[in-house]
């Protein structure tokens, strides 16, 4: 047998498409002989081009190739040969710089060449990017498939494909929030098969993984759930709950999760999909409303990480092991080589892997170290605090392991790491460079050093801790002399951001300024449980509670007025900061669609408003009541009250706020049927919104002139304006105006005489309401069916087809017509 190629080496992995139905279909003395033959041709097509096999199991090969274009040549002439039997082998390409050991190649290249495989189909090959920049000369008979996430959660990988057949879309994830880890994946092949086996089952939904902080169930649990994600057509996707404090939250966090703006179970309904909720067992209070959501959403399945069993009807439990004894070596191994790529093993690596118990979360502090201290060294120092803390009773020893290798590696800081590395404790949804500055007094060197001894982790740009490390470095916050100033300065820190984003919230970059809140939310759930949960400084809280009033209403409303209600609930309360919360809580119940609470509330704010003498806050309260009253029926006193609003909008020169009364006005007039005035005074609001760049308000214009221009027998015009308004509301991740818009296109559509085309964008929107639950859809719903007239066959056949539709489809079926064909 010829050496296995070392330095760049390209490797080629085959499997056979469908082997088992094959089996079945041929016989088992037909398929062995198919079987053989497929092994012959392959093996003299990598022979002839320079492979080397390296593994073979059951009908796959793992074949090593010196050049890339060789590996590429013995794909071809494998296909070719293989081209008019039954068995159909589907390849990967991919090139790297391995570890090769006396077990074979060693590394994250290994297992990429394995999932790129993995993703295509019968008679494909695909070649990833690191393999097709080798490749110029044969650039011609490459075809660029895109950006795709594999299955081993890596960053998009660039995918090409040789030749041009037509093959169906790769198998890789893409309904999926499933985290990019910083590190590759590395063993557990029997844990992630016994996983997935459970998750195939069709009597079980509910799959808990346990063990204690530093197994590795959480890495665990994304590994097994990508392995998974081809049976979850509506996706998989990940919810840490790690940062919460409130169990009540979980399933808002979930939905937050999914993109719904409504509850948890209306979004789910009836959709596969397989939700990771990570970290739950400070929250085990909450296995009750994920005891009732199971029946509710009968094709939703739960996998979750938790030191505790949930203990609710139909939970399997899979309690993690440590690392098999070769796995615990070869991570310590590969984490080593990461730090010092001269290290080299020794027999003392063995035995300091089975002294930390193989626990992962171990073996990389103590790997981190190599870079001064050698394994047996680490051996020595370590050895005496192992035994004489397993001498104690009561205690997972696995988790006695872990916490003495934590505070081994804290005690080896010197004073300044202790005191950063207790101070990032704080954030509990990590943090950039800038904020660790600000908040924890962070040294850059000082935060290095703490990412190089692998207790703080950079990726995308923030820095974070593991959950159990953040927790024991809380513990060495807590009662601390620097714990107050810390958590003080934490609380000042978000509520600067909430000050800065409220006007931006209200402009241009309103959708740059939704994401950054969004990445601090966890953080500033801190700082608000800080503030106002154990009472340290309400008045930072409320400000920072109401500061947030177009983020919640934008993106979580139920939890907004969750906080606000905290806020109210304060006796001493001044007079305008009540006003403001009651305004910013009215708001959420609005979006909720409780348009009874939000007119009590609204109510509340206005005549606070007016006690004050509050000229400002009278005008905008005036606007937020007109809808509700609206939906009431008492559209006069709502004319009234816009008008009202208008006039002291303008007195006061007020920009910000003008636009949206102006819309609201324009809402009473198209109540009325005065479809001109409507159009007026829409039309100036959106110049206005336009002219101060807050998208939001040109979305909410724009569907608004739908509605008059359908009046009015326009219908070019009508999809045009909704056309706008969707363009703009989907840019923004605002699902409910998307709706809106697409339910006024498919109006434009029908009046234009489009039945079909109308059919696919209702279909697409009915499909979505569904999604979205309760919203004040529901009412402009019933105006927009009353355009739907004469719908026949193709309109229905339309809106079956449209069901199907996600709404990215829906939308860029919508954006690519700049006006259906028959207006």
């Amino acid at each position: 047998m010829r050496a296995l190629p070392t330095g760049t080496v390209t490797f080629l992995f085959t499997d056979v498409e469908g082997s088992t139905k094959l089996l079945h279909e041929l016989g088992a003395e037909r398929y062995a002989e198919a079987l053989l033959e497929h092994r012959r041709v392959l093996r003299e097509a990598f022979e002839r081009h320079g492979g080397v096999e390296v593994d073979t199991q059951g009908d796959a090969f793992f074949v090593a190739f010196p050049t890339p274009p060789g590996a590429l040549a013995a794909a071809a002439q494998a296909c070719d040969a293989l081209e008019l039997g039954r068995i159909r082998v589907r390849i990967g390409i991919h090139t790297g710089a391995p570890l090769l050991t006396d077990e074979g190649y060693v590394g994250s290249d290994v297992h990429k060449g394995a999932r790129i495989a993995a993703a295509g189909h019968g008679g494909q090959v695909l070649v990833s990017s690191a393999t097709a920049a080798f490749l110029e000369a044969e650039k011609s008979v490459l075809l660029d498939l895109g950006e795709h996430r594999l299955k081993d959660l890596s960053a998009p990988e660039r995918i090409y494909q040789a030749g041009h057949g037509d093959f169906p879309p790769l198998k890789t994830l893409y309904q999926t929030n499933l985290p990019v880890p910083a590190t590759s994946f590395l063993g557990r092949e029997r844990e992630l098969a016994e996983i997935g086996a459970l998750l195939e089952r069709q009597d079980l939904r509910l799959l808990t993984l346990t063990g204690p902080g530093g197994t590795g169930k959480t890495r665990l649990a994304l590994q097994a759930a990508a392995a998974a994600s081809e049976r979850y057509p509506d996706g998989v996707f990940w919810v840490p709950l790690a940062p919460l404090r409130d169990p009540a939250l979980v399933t808002s966090q979930a939905a937050q999760a999914l993109g719904a703006s409504d509850g948890l179970a209306e979004y789910v309904a009836d959709r596969r999909l397989l939700l990771v909720l990570d970290n739950l067992e400070h929250l085990i209070k909450a296995a009750d409303d994920l005891a009732r959501l199971l029946p509710a959403c009968p094709n939703l399945e739960l996998l979750v990480t938790s030191r505790e069993v949930l203990r609710i009807p139909g939970e399997q439990v899979y309690p993690v092991p440590p690392l098999a004894p070769q796995e615990g070596t070869a991570l310590f191994l590969t984490r080593a080589r990461a730090a010092d790529p001269t290290f080299a093993p020794s027999p003392a690596a063995d035995e300091l892997c089975a002294r930390l118990d193989n626990l992962p979360l171990a073996l990389e502090l103590a790997a981190a170290r190599v870079t001064v201290l050698s394994p047996e060294q680490l051996l020595e120092r370590l050895s005496t605090r192992l035994d004489l803390l397993k001498a104690g009773r009561g205690v997972d020893p696995h988790q006695q392991t872990l916490r003495v290798t934590i505070e081994w590696s804290h005690e080896l800081l010197n004073e300044d790491e202790m005191q950063l590395f207790a101070a990032l404790a704080v954030f509990r949804g990590g943090c950039t460079i800038e904020a660790a500055e600000d908040v924890c007094g962070a040294d850059l060197d000082v935060l290095q050093s703490l990412v190089d001894k692998s207790l703080v982790r950079r990726n995308e740009g923030r820095f974070w801790m593991l959950e159990t490390i953040r927790q024991f470095a809380d513990e060495q916050l807590a009662g601390s002399p620097r714990e107050d100033e810390v958590r003080r300065r934490l609380a000042a820190a978000m509520l600067a951001l909430a000050r800065e984003a409220k006007s931006h919230l209200v402009a241009g970059d309103q959708e740059e300024w939704l994401r950054r809140i969004e990445a601090e939310m966890d953080n500033i759930r801190a700082a608000l449980e800080w503030a106002l949960v154990e009472h340290h400084d309400r008045e930072v809280g409320r400000e920072l509670a109401s500061s947030l009033g177009r983020f919640w209403w934008a993106r979580a409303p139920r939890e907004g007025l969750a906080w606000l209600e905290r806020v109210l609930e304060q006796p001493d309360l001044p007079l305008a900061e009540r006003a403001s919360a009651l305004d910013i809580g009215g708001g959420c119940a609005w979006f909720l669609g409780d348009h009874v609470r939000a007119r009590r509330l609204f109510e509340q704010s206005l005549a606070l408003y007016r006690e004050l003498g509050d000229r400002e806050g009278i005008g905008m309260l005036l606007t937020r009541l007109a809808p509700p009253l609206i939906v009431a029926g008492r559209h006069e006193e709502a004319e009234a009250l816009a008008a009202e609003a208008v006039a002291i909008q303008r007195d006061l020169g007020n920009t910000s706020e003008l636009p949206l009364s102006l819309h609201i006005l324009g809402s009473v007039a198209l109540e009325r049927g005065d479809w001109t005035t409507a159009a007026d005074l829409l039309e100036e609001s959106l110049g206005l919104a336009r002219e101060a760049g807050d998208a939001w308000m040109v979305a909410g214009d724009s569907y608004q002139l739908a509605e008059a221009a359908l009046q009015r027998g326009d219908p070019q015009s009508a999809w045009s304006a909704a056309r706008e308004g969707l363009a703009v509301s989907h840019g923004l991740g605002d699902q409910l105006t998307a709706l809106i818009c697409l339910g006024f296109l498919a109006a434009a559509a029908a009046q234009g005489g489009e039945r079909r085309l109308a059919g696919l964008l209702w279909g697409a929107a009915e499909r979505l309401d569904e999604d979205l639950g309760e919203s004040m859809w529901r009412r402009e719903r019933r105006q927009v069916e009353e355009r739907l007239t004469q719908r026949g066959a193709d309109f229905e056949q339309g809106v079956e087809e449209g069901r199907e539709l996600g709404l990215d489809e829906a939308v860029a079926l919508a954006l690519d017509r700049v006006e259906p064909d028959g207006a």
